[in-house]
């Protein structure tokens, strides 16, 4: 199995896990599925996260809203609380730049990484996002024998203050700053609980 997560090397990091377990690992591969599907369909998160702090709307490379699972060159618009960012024109941006699956043996892993980027419906090209274009977030379900995971794994978390926009350097100063130390971490512990959640 390849290492899905990118190097640290900069900037803040965060990594939140949860986990349902099961008596066979047939029982735990029915439910991989069901989680796997909760993870590659990115517009219905809000509605799986036990503390919803965030709205995800997906769009397609154009920027134009699609209900569907995710493929490899859509976007996430992000609505998170507070004044989004003007380049994103209220939102901030991810572009879904990887979906891998592997399996092997006892074990199956379904990996989807998103990086800051700029607002594909705009001529502005600056990252709509308060964290930097280095920085990643690698969401991945897992089943490892009779046990599924949910994980969401942040690297190179850097403010992103090199927009046109004072006011926007200054909120991604703010907000970046806050989700380095930790106030982050409640929006993406609620989501891997959800979509392992065995009542949901």
């Amino acid at each position: 199995m390849k290492n899905q997560i990118p190097e640290q090397h900069t900037g803040g990091k965060l990594d939140t896990q949860a986990k349902a377990e099961f008596s066979t690992a047939e029982l735990a591969n029915e439910f991989y599925q069901i989680a796997r599907n909760r993870l590659l369909r990115p517009s219905k998160w809000g509605g799986i996260c036990k503390v919803p702090l965030s709205t995800f709307l997906l769009t397609d490379a154009e920027g134009a809203a699609v209900d569907r699972q995710v493929q490899q060159g859509d976007y996430l618009k992000i609505d998170i609380p507070g004044p989004g960012p003007h380049s994103g024109e209220g939102y901030d941006w991810v572009r879904i730049e990887k979906i891998d699956e592997e399996s092997a043996g006892d074990t199956e892993i379904t990996t989807l990484q998103a990086r800051p980027a700029a607002n594909p419906k705009s001529e502005d090209n600056s990252t709509a996002h308060f964290f930097s274009a280095v920085a990643t977030s690698t969401f991945q379900v897992k089943r490892i024998g009779n046990t599924v995971y949910a994980e969401e794994h942040g690297r190179n978390e850097l403010p992103n203050t090199d927009t046109a926009h004072a006011g926007d350097n200054i909120r991604n100063t703010l907000i970046g700053w806050t989700a380095k130390i930790g106030l982050s971490y409640p929006q993406w512990k609620s989501l891997v609980q959800g979509i392992v959640d065995t009542e949901g």
